[in-house]
């Protein structure tokens, strides 16, 4: 036990890295990432301001987007692989997602980096910019369920979820940005965050007993 809690540790550590490099820069305004932040929000909102069918598209993906939507999905497929048998992995999946919330709000009171200010917003949203939470939530809510159904599902489902995944994690990131209500900095960070928290999760949780139930599980299904 003492030996999966450190590896996860370890894992968390290293993974986290690259966000407390990015969370740092923003805190401390280093310019040439302000610079690089408000210009792609000036183009960015330039796009959906003389579009007006591209800012219904992406108030629609924003109210869809949202957390609470995001998680109830997720909770729901959760207690569909508890159902399925693999009840420590959705147990895990769920403490994973739990602690991911709370996690993404601690991170905004830390860096507390302001929203980006345009002269003709498009849209507005509240609290502070960095992580951006939608971003974050998706990312660490698609991956821990991709992981979690992974040994219940069939080539061509495995496929189809990195491929969904990824592309709503990446319509999500861009619809934070053309709405103008985070920064790429922000996105990126949201991501990268949701996967450092998911690789170190995942390395305090796998260890033999899992892999042997998981194998004797996936045995069974495929069994005629």
């Amino acid at each position: 036990m003492l030996r999966r809690v450190g590896r996860g540790l370890l894992v968390g550590v290293l993974a986290l890295v690259p966000v407390v490099v990015v969370a740092v820069l923003v805190r401390e305004r280093f310019q040439p990432l302000i610079h690089v932040d408000d210009a792609a929000i000036r183009g960015a909102t330039d796009v959906t301001r003389a579009h007006p069918a591209l800012l219904r598209t992406l108030l629609v993906v924003q109210a869809v987007m949202q957390p609470v939507w995001v998680y109830l999905v997720a909770f729901a497929t959760c207690a569909w692989v508890w159902a399925r048998g693999l009840r420590s992995r959705a147990l895990w999946a769920v403490a994973t997602m739990l602690v991911g919330w709370f996690l993404g709000f601690l991170v905004k009171l830390v860096v507390q980096r302001a929203r980006p200010v345009v002269s003709d917003p498009v849209s507005h949203s509240p609290g502070y910019s960095f992580p951006s939470g939608h971003a974050f939530n998706a990312a660490l809510a698609l991956t821990v369920v991709t992981v979690a159904v992974w040994p219940l599902a069939h080539r061509a489902v495995k496929a189809a979820l990195l491929t969904v995944g990824s592309l709503v994690v990446v319509g999500t990131c861009l619809d934070r940005v053309f709405l103008g209500v985070h920064f790429p900095s922000d996105v990126v960070g949201g991501v990268i965050l949701a996967l450092a928290l998911v690789a170190a999760s995942w390395a305090g949780y796998r260890g033999p007993r899992q892999v042997a139930r998981e194998a004797a599980h996936s045995i069974e299904r495929s069994a005629p």
